[in-house]
């Protein structure tokens, strides 16, 4: 079977496409043949910075795939021809993260799956919802499960509430749409007038543009009548934290996801710590979380938005894509022959 692999580190043109034996799974285990997989920001920094991540290389990269039992270990409580997603932390059932949760990461702290073949612990799997293609459910181990773990803790979004989002990547399109079903009101921050439509299309009630407006936090709080909004969904870091507090009410909650403006800057504590701000650093969710997500996402028939798919021959397009940061959602890739 074929799989694509870091095997130096010179980022992108460091992936290979590379032929492997096809693994077999033991006991509590399964065999997956992957048919999708989706990139996420994160895949692309471990591709560009395999030596500071301190990967053992040659690597398979990518945490999101999904595709159809091929096999079954003893003890797996799956059959061939069932329809899986993989999980982001194949070992984080339920509760708290930990530390042992931390190693269990796909694509990291274990190999991911980019390949026509994966074997994962039967826990680290989840049914993939019926009305979703394998490409659409490849979307949501990572940035689908990163908005709904940002939207349901430490309490879940109450109908009515309003969450500010900032960008139109992965994570920010599944807020929007999680935000519409569950009845809370957005405001969308983008540099893209065109973006921001589409982000209206998807239900966003006020949007923001960050290159027009540099002090776009003060306009959040104009369109909230100088309150602020409830929740942050905080995927920009250093370089956009502040202002997401000062656009946040006081006894808000900022959901601390990702680094996009990078990781370096400083940050105020003083403005969080003033209005009473719950700060929570979210990285993914459990596996009961993911569970609680595909019901919401089978009720309403939620259908992931993807901006583009590429064949696995051409997967490392996909990741200068996801560094041109011009896409709307998610990127994917097709797997297998």
């Amino acid at each position: 079977m074929r799989a694509w692999e870091i095997t130096t580190a010179e980022g992108i043109d460091g992936l290979k496409l590379a032929e492997r034996p096809t693994p077999e799974p033991g006991p509590g285990e399964v065999r997956i043949r992957m048919t999708a997989n989706s990139i996420n920001y994160r895949d692309l920094m471990t591709v560009e910075h395999a030596a500071a991540r301190g990967l053992q290389l040659p690597f398979i990269p990518n945490s999101d795939g999904a595709g159809v039992v091929s096999a079954v270990g003893h003890g797996a409580p799956y059959r061939e021809g069932d329809r899986v997603t993989s999980c982001f932390f194949s070992d984080w059932d339920a509760g708290e993260i930990g530390p042992d949760t931390m190693n269990s990461a796909l694509g990291g702290a274990r190999p991911g799956v980019l390949a026509e073949e994966v074997v994962l612990p039967a826990r680290g799997v989840i049914p993939t919802p019926a009305h979703l293609s394998d490409a659409e459910a490849a979307t949501l181990p990572c940035a689908a499960l990163t908005a709904w773990h940002a939207l349901t803790q430490p309490r879940p979004v109450l109908a009515g509430e309003t969450v500010l989002l900032l960008g139109t990547g992965g994570v920010s399109v599944f807020a929007q749409q999680f935000c519409r079903i569950m009845g809370a009101s957005t405001i969308v921050t983008s540099s893209s007038d065109a973006k921001l439509a589409r982000m209206k299309e998807l239900g966003a009630d006020g949007t923001v543009n960050y290159r027009d407006n540099p002090d776009w936090d003060r306009e959040v709080l104009e369109m909230t009548g100088g309150i602020g909004v409830d929740r942050a969904v905080e995927v920009g870091g250093p370089g956009t934290f502040d202002r997401s507090v000062n656009a946040t009410r006081v006894g808000g909650i900022i959901g601390l996801i990702g680094i996009l403006t990078g990781a370096g800057g400083q940050v105020h504590p003083t403005n969080f710590m003033r209005k009473s701000i719950t700060v929570r650093g979210i990285y993914v969710g459990s596996r009961a979380m993911f569970a609680d997500m595909n019901r919401a996402i089978e009720r309403h028939g939620l259908k992931p938005v993807i901006d583009d798919d590429f064949a696995f021959e051409a997967a490392p397009q996909a990741y200068r894509a996801m560094r041109a940061a011009g896409h709307f959602g998610k990127l994917a890739i097709r797997v297998g022959k």
